[in-house]
Order: structure tokens, then sequence, then C-alpha cells
């Protein structure tokens, strides 16, 4: 079992930085691969990123690469998102996951995850 913990949102003016954190409870953080969703108002929930279980591997949309830095240390059991050069677009709630499959689970679907945080706002003013 693993409990998830989101923070680091906030209200951000367009073109600033964001950092996330993901701080997880329980003994198995280390297996678990961990991937960022975010959900805007009456939208479903969109991928933005995911890291292996050991931190070697990420993955990015191709639309974000370059904004976004997805990183963990497993000695704190925690993950987080570096968000760069926030646009009003980015606004949405901000959702850690951690699911047990091989890395090469279709990790964009949060259908396949097995454990969710509770979510951090994160707002970007224009």
């Amino acid at each position: 079992q693993v409990q998830l913990a989101e923070s680091g949102g906030g209200l951000v003016q367009a073109g600033g930085s964001l950092r996330l954190s993901c701080v997880a409870s329980g003994r198995t953080f280390s297996s678990r691969n961990i991937v960022w969703f975010r959900q805007a108002p009456g939208k479903d929930h969109d991928f933005v990123a995911a890291i292996s279980t050991g931190g070697s591997r990420t993955y990015y949309p191709d639309s974000d690469k370059g904004r976004l830095f997805i990183s963990r240390d497993n000695t704190k059991n925690a993950a987080y998102l570096q968000i760069n050069n926030l646009i009003p677009e980015d606004t949405a709630v901000y959702y850690c996951a951690a699911y047990s499959g091989p890395w090469g689970t279709d990790r964009t679907d949060w259908r396949n995850m097995d454990y969710w945080g509770q979510g951090t706002q994160v707002t970007v003013s224009s």
C-alpha cells in the first residue's frame, strides 16, 4: 500500500516556475513508477511526466519537453515535478500517481495507475 501526498501548488504569474512535491508513505515507494497527471475543470486527466522506479528513465509529452523536469529521491520517498515558463494553460489540479507494472505499461493512461494523491492546485495568471 502506498499513500501519496502532493504539495507545492499555488498561484503563479505566467513565466514563473513551480516545483511540486509528492511524498509517499509505505515501504514500497522505490518499486513504483511515478507519474504526474493534471486535470483542468471539466476535462480529463492529462499526462504530464513519468519516472521509472530507480529514476533512470523519464518520459514527457513532446509538446512540453524542455519545460518539465521530473525527478525522485527514493531515500526520501519523494518525487518532484519542476515546471518552468508556466503558461495559463497549465492551470489545473496536479496529481501524482504510482503504478507497479513494467515501465512499458502505457504510463500516459490514468486508468493504469494503482495509487493517487489528493492533488495540488496550480493556477497561472496571465
